[in-house]
C-alpha cells in the first residue's frame, strides 16, 4: 500500500492540528529553519503570511484511493531500462508538444487530482502522435462531471479520473478566462503567491455544476468534442519502470504526501525536512535527472507558475520519498485518424 494511502486515516486526524500550525509554516522563521537544516533545496516565500489555512489544506486534494491496485500494471523490458539516459526532459524529445511547458492553476479548490490527470492526458495525445496531434483536456469537465471520482473541490481519486477518461471521455478546455476549448476552467486563480494582484484566497470554493454544454463561442457540440483513453494502467514496478514509461510514452500522474515545508520550495531537489502533513497531492511527473549527485523526478505542479521554480519542482528519486513512486497512473490516448 502506498505510504500516502496507508497514512490517510491518520492524516484526517492530524488535519486540525496541521491547520493550526500552518500560519507558522509561512513565517520567515520557518523558512530560515528549513534552509539551515539542509542544503538540497532552497526555501523561500511563495504565499503571503496571512494566507488562510483552509486554502492551504485544499491544495492537497487526493482522497484515499482504493482502486489503484486494480489497474493493470505496466512493466517495461529490461533492455529498454538498460538503455535509458541518466537525465531526461521530455521537452527535448518532443519539442512540438508545447503543453509540456504548461503550468496550470487549480485555484482555491482541491482539484489537483483532476489537474494532474488532464495535464498528463493532454501531453500524451501529443507524445503518442509524435507531435502531430494536440488536444487540451478540460480540468473543468473532469472536476465537475465525474461523480465517481470523489468530492470535486474537496478531493478525488486519480485512478478513477483516468477510468472516467477511458469510459466517458473528456472535452477540451483551457485555463480560467481563456475562452479556449469547450469548457475552460471556471475557478479563478487567487492570491496565494507574492507579489500579485489576484483576488484573496478563501478556501471556500464550491465544485462547479456539471454543464454538458460548450461555451457559446465554441463551434463543436459537447458530445462531439469528447476524446477518450484507449488503455489505463498503473506503474508499480519501481523507479526504473517509471523512468522507462516517462521516456517511452510521456508524462504520468503521481500522488504523494504533501508536508508544509513544500509550500516554501523555490529551487533544488526537495526532500521533506520539517512540518506537518497536509494530505495527499497529485501532480504531473514529466522527467528525471541528477543534480549535484542527487537523483530527482521533474514535476509540474498546479499552483500557478509563480510558485516554486516557475511552477515546477524536483523531488528526490529512488527512495519512494513521501510515496511519490507508489501511485503512478497513466494511459494511452485514443488518437484521431
Amino acid at each position: 500500500m502506498a505510504p500516502y494511502r496507508a497514512a490517510f486515516i491518520s492524516l484526517l486526524c492530524a488535519m486540525s492540528v496541521a491547520a493550526v500550525d500552518l500560519p507558522y509554516a509561512l513565517t520567515d522563521d520557518f523558512i530560515n529553519l528549513i534552509n539551515a537544516k539542509q542544503n538540497l533545496w532552497k526555501a523561500g516565500r511563495n504565499f503571503p503570511v496571512n494566507t488562510p489555512a483552509k486554502h492551504l489544506m485544499k491544495l492537497a486534494g487526493v482522497l484515499e484511493d482504493t482502486h489503484f491496485d486494480k489497474l493493470p500494471n505496466k512493466i517495461h523490458d529490461a533492455d529498454v531500462i538498460a538503455s535509458l539516459p541518466d537525465n531526461f526532459d521530455p521537452r527535448d524529445k518532443w519539442p512540438n508538444c508545447p503543453t509540456l511547458n504548461e503550468i496550470r492553476d487549480q485555484g482555491s479548490c482541491g482539484s489537483c487530482w483532476a489537474f494532474g490527470a488532464v495535464e498528463a492526458m493532454t501531453d500524451r495525445v501529443c507524445t503518442y502522435s509524435n507531435g502531430t496531434q494536440h488536444f487540451h483536456y478540460s480540468a473543468e469537465d473532469l472536476l465537475s462531471c465525474c461523480p465517481i471520482c470523489g468530492l470535486g473541490c474537496n478531493g478525488g481519486m486519480p485512478t478513477l479520473a483516468w477510468e472516467y477518461w477511458k469510459h466517458f471521455g473528456l472535452v477540451s478546455g483551457g485555463s480560467y478566462n481563456s475562452s479556449q476549448g469547450c469548457k475552460p476552467y471556471e475557478i479563478p486563480p487567487c492570491e496565494h503567491h507574492v507579489p500579485g494582484n489576484r483576488m484573496p484566497c478563501s478556501g471556500d470554493t464550491k465544485t462547479p455544476k456539471c454543464l454538458r454544454t460548450c461555451e457559446s463561442n465554441y463551434n463543436v457540440a459537447y458530445k462531439k468534442d469528447k476524446r477518450y483513453g484507449k488503455h489505463v494502467f498503473s506503474v508499480r514496478g519501481g523507479e526504473d519502470h517509471i523512468r522507462a514509461e516517462l521516456f517511452t510514452n510521456g508524462p504520468v500522474e503521481g500522488a504523494f504526501t504533501v508536508y508544509s515545508d513544500l509550500l516554501l520550495y523555490k529551487s533544488g531537489v526537495y526532500k521533506h525536512v520539517q512540518g506537518d502533513a497536509l494530505g495527499g497531492h497529485a501532480v504531473k511527473i514529466l522527467g528525471y535527472g541528477v543534480e549535484n549527485g542527487i537523483k530527482y523526478w521533474l514535476i509540474a505542479n498546479s499552483w500557478n507558475s509563480d510558485w516554486g521554480d516557475n511552477g515546477f519542482f524536483k523531488i528526490i528519486r529512488g527512495e519512494d520519498h513521501c510515496g511519490i513512486e507508489s501511485s503512478i497512473v497513466a494511459g494511452e490516448p485514443l488518437l484521431t485518424n
